[in-house]
């Protein structure tokens, strides 16, 4: 009730909520990126007439059921007027009867479409398996029937093919649109991530628009009815598994339309999907030798929280690097204590410290039996070599760096990080952080952000979900701050540990870097809440220096988009603001 009449008085004099400016900004944005990232009419009739190497027949698969006949009409213009022109439409109709709007439509276009009618409704699996049976087309494309396809949908799928021949699942960016007064409002626009596995399995951020090579559909097998409501997560989740290669097109290629009984309108429509697609999620775990993971709802509909299982209950070499340091210290420990996971060593490793308190607070803390001081006489100020140093100390398989000035506030860290880091694509694992002010320090990183390296979602409120969810959801990034990073022993090994020429910043980055380079991923977990005291470390005074040595060493990396990012978004800020400008 206090914060309704905090919104009323706050309106009557600034007119607008932060949140409403925030979105009406926004729509602005996205408005002029339509106008300035779409191809006008000249573009569309230069595609009309490219020829391509490679000229796939599209088959695009769409189930009825009772459809209106305006958002029939509309979805079918959408198609026709396609600038790519070897497709097929494949309708299986699960309406009680055949409307005579349907059969006018078939009369005109009996070359391009095919029709079912089932006669009964087998539910949406069920019907979109009939609409299959139909299907001759090199590729799958998945539209659903009150939905619109832009026209350029299908140039950009097969221009994506014939430059990645082997690609076999192809997904594209989307947004929603509303109708008032006959005019088609386009909001919410979804830039997406490359392929990520985490990401996906926190939700089905990959959605729309969906295109699969027939071959993989035959691999894998068609809907699934006992997945009906999710049953495009389930075969996405499926289809992914198994496909060779796997494209993102960072274009809008789907129109996404809001009304009462789709998904887009709200987490209220289709309550009985959510159900289903925990039991996808669930599935496809098994079907990747996971067992026993808990899949839960989280705080919105359509987000959900996997928690993996401990196969071993190892121990965890937790390292600290201390200098002169005490009631910071005292805090991070004393936080670290309080954790449910008890199978831990804690690693101090003191640099030249020669404070009275220190000295005496290093007496008492060892009586744990868990704790140690290892004594490092180093006269410059390295963190990467200290860390180093500290993890050649550890007795542990799995190890985790930690900031002094870092208080954990989930009791159950531990046991989050080992469970991931447990699995055998897992790299390392990163931390949600925030401010004493309950503002976000990091949420992961963004290669490119203001030119080097940024924080996700720095110093949004630290209980906003972000956009499309993502400061609530576990996922793939590029990097995670080493303010808290977990990863295993012998990964940690295997890429050679922290780079001693990046003694303090960008360090972490390198060591994420070095650890895609082997295949594993990166993860930020927002489970693993800390709070950060500091902004910068003891000593560190050479920034620009140490920004040209990871940009020289990774500049593979620094050349190209951030494949967790996404190329529309602008890259002076980091929560994920539509880039309205020609975007290359």
């Amino acid at each position: 009730m206090v914060k309704k009449i905090l919104k009323k008085i706050y309106k009557i004099f600034f007119k607008e909520t932060p949140t409403e400016k925030f979105n009406r900004e926004e729509q602005e944005n996205y408005k002029k990126w339509i106008k300035n990232n779409e191809p006008d009419e000249e573009e569309l009739k230069r595609q009309s007439t490219e020829k391509f190497k490679f000229n796939p027949k599209i088959s695009i698969v769409i189930p009825l059921y009772k459809t209106p006949e305006n958002y029939f009409n509309e979805l079918i213009n959408s198609i026709k007027e396609q600038t790519y022109n070897n497709w097929e439409i494949c309708f299986a109709d699960g309406s009680e009867k055949k409307e005579k709007y349907i059969e006018d439509t078939l009369k005109l276009y009996s070359d391009k479409i095919k029709y079912k009618f089932i006669g009964e409704n087998k539910g949406i699996s069920g019907n979109t398996n009939e609409a299959l049976k139909l299907a001759t087309g090199d590729f799958i494309a998945l539209v659903d029937h009150d939905d619109l396809l832009p026209k350029f949908a299908l140039y950009e799928i097969v221009k994506a093919i014939n430059n990645e021949p082997e690609a076999d699942f192809i997904y594209s960016d989307e947004d929603k649109f509303i109708e008032k007064n006959g005019i088609k409002i386009r909001m919410s626009p979804h830039f997406k991530q490359d392929y990520a596995l985490d990401t996906l399995r926190s939700y089905n951020y990959i959605c729309h628009f969906t295109v699969i090579k027939k071959e993989l559909i035959n691999k894998i097998g068609n809907f699934r009815p006992e997945y009906d409501g999710s049953q495009d997560y389930d075969i996405i989740l499926r289809a992914t598994e198994n496909a060779n290669k796997i494209i993102h097109i960072s274009k809008i290629l789907y129109n996404w339309r809001i009304n009462e009984n789709s998904v887009a309108s709200g987490s209220s429509a289709k309550p009985y999907a959510y159900k289903a697609a925990k039991k996808a999620i669930i599935s496809s775990l098994e079907r990747q030798s996971i067992q026993n993971a808990k899949v839960e709802d989280s705080k919105i509909k359509g987000i959900y929280k996997i928690t993996y299982p401990i196969i071993n209950e190892d121990k965890i070499s937790i390292i600290i690097v201390n200098r002169n340091s005490t009631k910071e210290l005292k805090r991070c420990i004393n936080s670290i204590i309080k954790s449910t996971y008890k199978n831990f060593e804690l690693i101090i490793v003191d640099n030249n410290s020669n404070e009275k308190s220190l000295e005496k607070y290093y007496k008492n803390i060892i009586k744990d039996k868990r704790v140690r001081v290892e004594s490092i006489n180093e006269n410059n100020w390295n963190l990467s070599k200290l860390n180093n140093l500290g993890a050649e100390k550890a007795t542990g398989e799995y190890l985790i760096f930690l900031n002094k000035n870092i208080k954990i506030l989930s009791k159950d860290w531990l046991e989050i990080i080992l469970s991931n880091c447990q699995r055998s694509d897992v790299g390392c694992i990163g931390a949600k952080l925030i401010y004493k002010n309950k503002r976000i320090k990091h949420a992961g990183m963004i290669i490119g952000l203001n030119g080097t390296v940024g924080y996700l979602n720095n110093n949004e409120k630290s209980i906003s979900p972000g956009y499309f969810g993502r400061i609530m959801i576990q996922q793939n990034v590029m990097a995670v701050s080493g303010e808290l990073i977990g990863l295993s022993k012998k990964i940690f090994q295997q890429i050679d540990g922290f780079d001693e020429n990046l003694s303090y910043e960008y360090n972490n980055v390198d060591l994420c870097l070095k650890i895609i380079e082997i295949g594993k991923s990166v993860i930020y977990n927002p489970y693993i809440i800390a709070c950060s005291y500091s902004d910068l470390q003891d000593n560190f005074n050479d920034s620009s220096l140490q920004e040209d040595t990871i940009k020289k060493k990774w500049s593979t990396y620094f050349e190209v988009e951030d494949r967790y990012f996404n190329k529309n978004f602008l890259k002076s800020a980091s929560n994920m603001r539509i880039n309205p400008n020609i975007i290359k």
